[in-house]
């Protein structure tokens, strides 16, 4: 018997309709149980999985190959060589033929239909387990033809769900620092881009230095510090009407902003004569509270998912350090005790970890740890590895590379630590900061 449910999702500037369909089949105990992926194993195999080109012309074909190279990315999937199936021209109003799949080892297979009636982009698809020779999901997204990229997007984060058992993280985008010119005369702009590198644009236009962006909880909005000779100002900037708007004036530097969960507040450090301390801003009313005193420098705060802790960095010990307090300033402790400098504490949008830079030992890292300090990971290494950023899912983490006299390069690392690569852009760009998925 099959069930199938409607719900609406609101897209930037359009609505997707998703129709999801989910197969239970009364079946005599199977040989093999349903195919999973396990995401917390660090040795674990990527799952062989097919994504034939959909049918309907080129834009199937291109909607399949960004699903693919999507879950390719993860890590958790290796989608197989086209060259290699064996039934051909599926369409997603039929059942496909099993055997040629299981030939193959195809553990998992997505196929579906692209038609275009009346102005409107109509993708159907399906998603098989092709052992058990049963649909694990369907799904039918209704667009317009110019964002088919979003629609792949989406199936993508179906399949990982269904498969996973977790919310994937490709329908969101990467907001960062792009970088070009000199050394000696660097532009840096503030530019955004779908997760897989599609779609880049510039948000300013290099007339001052831009420098650590960070996304609201509602994807629409974004807080970042320029910097010209004569100010440091932090802007809030909303994606959707291009507005831009100065947080006020404050004697001294004012750099490291972020976002509470709620939107509704934003932390950031204060500089003054050589000593800087956290503050919070009610962004209703635009009053700010101080949360530090201490003589030592606290910078890089970052609110816990539930909005009730900021995690920090300090020098209050002797060297940098990260600590948590209460997000009224309150109880402030320090929670890593390894060797090293540790910097850029970024909490996990599960609250699961807290995310950092460590220095030791002539590297520079990217780490995880847990919120109390324990079970501390290291994760990359490399000349110079900073300002990590977490996927929405909290699996992924996006930060910036560079190597000797190179310029900086985005990188990703999933939690493990095991799948490390270089993020699709091929230019130069630091700073980056994830959104949440998209509405």
């Amino acid at each position: 018997m099959t069930q199938a449910r409607s719900f609406p999702q609101r897209l930037i500037a359009l609505v997707f309709t998703a129709l999801c369909a989910l197969t239970a089949l009364a079946l005599a105990p199977p040989a093999r149980a349903e195919i999973e992926v396990n995401v917390n194993r660090g040795d674990v195999q990527p799952l062989p999985i097919a994504v034939p080109a959909f049918a309907g012309g080129q834009v199937g074909a291109d909607i399949a190959q960004v699903i693919s190279a999507n879950l390719q990315r993860s890590g958790l999937f290796r989608p197989l060589d086209p060259a290699s199936f064996i039934e051909k021209d599926l369409s997603a109003a039929v059942q496909p033929r099993f055997a040629d799949w299981k030939t193959i080892n195809a553990q998992a297979l997505v196929n579906g239909q692209v038609t275009v009636e009346g102005g409107k982009l109509r993708v159907d698809f399906r998603l098989w387990d092709t052992f058990q020779e049963q649909q694990l999901l369907g799904l039918q997204f209704t667009s317009s033809p110019e964002n088919w990229r979003r629609v792949a997007h989406k199936i993508s984060d179906a399949v990982y769900q269904r498969l996973t058992g977790e919310k994937g993280y490709f329908d969101t985008r990467i907001v960062f620092v792009a970088e070009s010119g000199s050394r000696a005369s660097p532009v840096k702009r503030l530019a955004i881009m779908d997760q897989d590198g599609a779609n880049p644009s510039y948000l300013t236009s290099g007339d001052s230095i831009v420098m650590t962006p960070r996304f609201s909880s509602n994807s629409q909005e974004i807080t970042y510090m320029s910097l010209t000779p004569e100010a440091a100002t932090v802007y809030l900037f909303n994606l959707e009407t291009a507005r831009r708007e100065s947080l006020g004036s404050f004697k001294g530097m004012v750099f490291a902003p972020r976002f509470s969960p709620d939107g509704g507040r934003v932390a950031f450090s204060v500089e003054r004569g050589g000593n800087s301390d956290i503050f919070v801003m009610n962004l209703a009313n635009h009053s700010s509270t101080r949360l530090t005193s201490d003589p030592a420098i606290d910078t890089s705060p970052s609110f816990s998912p539930d909005g009730t802790k900021i995690a920090f960095n300090s020098d209050r010990s002797g060297g940098p350090q990260i600590y948590v307090m209460n997000a009224d300033g309150s109880n402030p402790r320090r929670v890593s005790y390894g060797d090293g400098r540790y910097t850029t504490p970024v909490w996990s949008p599960t609250g699961e970890f807290i995310a950092f830079t460590k220095q030791t030992g002539g590297q520079f890292h990217i780490g995880v740890m847990r919120p109390d300090g324990t079970d501390e990971r290291i994760l990359t290494s490399s000349y110079l590895d900073e300002g990590p950023t977490w996927a929405p899912n909290g699996r992924v983490l996006m930060f910036s590379r560079e190597t000797p006299g190179g310029p900086p390069r985005l990188w990703s690392v999933d939690v493990t630590g095991r799948i490390l690569q270089p993020a699709p852009y091929p230019g130069a760009g630091s700073d980056p900061a994830w959104s949440p998925l998209l509405n």
